[in-house]
């Protein structure tokens, strides 16, 4: 029998591929009887000089080239300027960015390069399978700050911190909007992250990749703008969300040259290069007019407010940001999993169950993503979920 390392042991799946199969399996293509809100797709328009300029390009040699396998120093140079117009520091593009191929990799290059097996790493509950699991392939333990549900949105959990830092813990690993919640950080949040990494000598992860996606006027607030925040933070970037260039898997790492460095090593011996035919375009994008992301950001809001406005008394927590929302399934007295069967098998809504995505406040939840189904089609909901188990729970709560 082939030995199985103790690393992946803890490792699971985090539900979106079993409920995508079970949706295809009945015909659930987009556009099709099913709701799709189990996966970050989206039907968000692309930047526009994503297509325009990959298709301009596709026969460049560099576009089909291994080199350089770190990336290109224009696109890292676009790079710098876009995260210096962000939180007002600016990056050297030699010697402090690396491009990878998405910002998953690029979290998990930090981690290899950061994290030592045993020690702790404190994310958010919830938070992303995808980042929980990548702690752990690292050899790292995630320790889990919680975001609160409450009336109007979720808190994010100060009180907790001090219990949550010990001596094996390293770092944090934060992003806000937060993924899958939309929790939001807001300046006291930062503050005390950044109080404690000061402090107890803690390095800081930020995943940038929602950062602009904010609703209700909600600020930016970017924690290199924290004194002593730039030697002890690595911002980790992708056009995957804000950009809505999902296929195009570019993400990057930024930070102090040592560990930047460290990063780019774990990148080219995980994957040799970034995607080079992406190259052109994502440093076109970068430099281009950003407005397009205010005009998705109001799309998305308008989303969540029609789905919160549909299904008054529902448990769902507001969120402050991003692609998704969550409902409380456990205060209706159901497990995430068969929450999610009831409204795909009863309701044609493909959503997933949140087992797995942090620890106890994420165990209580089903994830709605309204990045890839339109207005007209959100606002069926309503009809769809009448009658069923779900909805006989909710008037029983009122």
């Amino acid at each position: 029998m082939i030995k199985r390392a103790e690393r992946i042991k803890p490792i699971g799946g985090f539900g979106i591929d079993r409920v995508a199969a079970a949706a295809e399996e009945t015909g659930g293509s987009h556009g099709g009887p099913i709701l799709r809100m189990e996966n970050l797709d989206t039907d968000l328009p692309l930047p526009p000089e994503a297509l325009e300029t990959t298709r301009a390009t596709l026969d460049d040699p560099k576009s089909n080239s291994w080199l350089p396998f770190t990336g290109d120093l224009d696109l890292r140079a676009a790079i710098s300027d876009f995260t210096a117009e962000r939180c007002g520091h600016r990056y050297d593009p030699e010697r402090e960015i690396v491009v990878t191929a998405g910002g998953m990799e690029a979290l998990l290059n930090v981690l290899l390069c950061t994290v030592d097996p045993g020690d702790e790493v404190i994310v958010t509950d919830p938070t992303y399978a995808g980042i929980v699991n990548r702690i752990r392939l690292a050899g790292g333990v995630p320790r889990f700050v919680p975001f609160v549900g409450e009336d109007g949105g979720w808190r994010f959990d100060r009180g907790r911190l001090l219990d949550l830092v010990g001596p094996q813990t390293t770092g944090f690993l934060l992003m806000s909007p937060s993924m899958p919640s939309g929790g939001y950080l807001d300046e006291d949040d930062w503050l005390a992250v950044c109080d404690l990494c000061r402090e107890r000598d803690l390095f800081l992860v930020y995943d940038a990749a929602m950062e602009r996606l904010l609703f209700d006027g909600r600020p930016l607030v970017h924690p290199l703008r924290m004194d002593g925040m730039a030697e002890r933070t690595v911002v980790v970037g992708s056009l995957s969300k804000e950009h809505r260039m999902i296929g195009w898997r570019v993400g990057w790492v930024a930070g102090p040259a040592e560990t930047v460095t460290d990063a780019g090593w774990a990148h080219v011996y995980n994957t040799t290069m970034p995607v080079a035919i992406s190259r052109f375009a994502a440093t076109a994008v970068l430099r281009g007019d950003q407005g397009h992301v205010d005009g998705c950001v109001a799309e998305l809001e308008r989303r969540r407010d029609t789905m919160l406005a549909g299904l008054p008394g529902w448990p769902f927590v507001s969120p402050a940001g991003g692609w998704s929302l969550l409902l409380d399934v456990a205060s209706l007295g159901f497990e995430p999993a068969e929450a999610s069967r009831i409204l795909l098998d009863d309701a044609k809504i493909a959503a997933t169950a949140m087992t797995g995505w942090g620890d106890e406040v994420a165990a209580r939840y089903v994830r709605f993503v309204f990045s890839a189904e339109p207005v007209e089609r959100l606002e069926t909901i309503p009809e769809r979920v009448a009658g069923t188990k779900l909805a006989e729970a909710v008037a029983g709560r009122v």
